[in-house]
């Protein structure tokens, strides 16, 4: 149940290789020290950033400085980019980076914001598709959250940003197998969390 209710919020749509190519040249644009180019990638790339950033870190005031510090390595380091991983990935890994070391200056305990929390439906009354979509995502996210930042990256990647284990062992920097193990780990905590808090929803 809980991958078909990922599955409902909309997984990435596949990276076409044309955008590829246009990322790559991007990238080598940006290396020549064109300004447009670097603006264009980083619209291309806030709100992909952003949604992985907040998932993975769990501090929506962190990810704007993460998302920054990444697109400004992005900028200065676009020469070093190679063509054996898509751009995303290169750029992924980099962000990925960012948020493992912002996440180790901090200890303190992430709260719910209750700005974000969904519609609560009145007894009696007929929820809405919208409504009920954000009951879901809300158990969707807090189930999310009781993983760790590596597990959550690992689920966030799969499924929402379109990534395969290969290229998320390169945004990670680990083995192949790492991944498969987090993403098992990963999908037997939602298992146990997602069903019985998604019955009294669906």
């Amino acid at each position: 149940m809980w991958r078909e209710t990922i599955q409902r919020f909309g997984t990435a749509e596949p990276v076409l290789p044309s955008a590829q190519a246009e990322e790559t040249a991007l990238l080598e644009r940006i290396a020549a020290g064109d300004g447009r180019a670097f603006e264009t990638l980083y619209r291309r790339y806030f709100p992909r950033l952003c949604r992985f950033l907040e998932r993975m870190t769990r501090r929506p005031a962190l990810v704007e400085e993460i998302l920054n510090d990444t697109m400004l390595v992005v900028s200065c380091n676009a020469h070093k980019y190679r063509r054996e991983a898509r751009a995303s990935t290169w750029i992924f890994a980099i962000a990925y980076r960012k948020a493992l070391k912002a996440l180790k200056h901090l200890d303190d305990p992430v709260e719910d914001d209750p700005d974000e929390e969904a519609a609560r439906i009145e007894p009696g009354s007929q929820p809405n598709e919208e409504m009920l979509r954000g009951q879901l995502r809300h158990v969707l996210d807090t189930a999310l959250q009781a993983l760790s930042a590596k597990h959550r990256a690992v689920v966030e990647l799969t499924y929402f940003q379109g990534a395969d284990y290969r290229e998320i062992a390169r945004i990670m920097d680990c083995p192949v197998d790492t991944v498969k193990t987090r993403m098992f780990h990963a999908r037997r905590q939602l298992k146990a969390l997602l069903p019985e808090r998604m019955e009294d929803l669906l």
